[in-house]
């Protein structure tokens, strides 16, 4: 859960860079707030695979343990 909440937050982060940086005419701080969009999106998916992971595990648990 954790990693989809970080995620979640640094992609809210690039939308602002990105933004100020398109109302400052910054291209650096547009490119950087992309940047971070995708490294979120990333970390999120990450975040979704390890949630994922852990039902299929719990599952398995509960079959072999009736």
């Amino acid at each position: 859960m954790a990693d989809k909440a970080k995620g979640k937050m640094e992609q809210a982060k690039g939308k602002a860079k990105e933004a100020v940086g398109k109302a400052t005419g910054n291209e650096r701080m547009r490119a950087e707030g992309k940047t971070d969009q995708a490294k979120g999106k990333a970390r999120e998916a990450a975040g979704k695979v390890e949630e994922q992971a852990k039902g299929v595990k719990d599952s398995l648990r509960g079959r072999r343990n009736p």
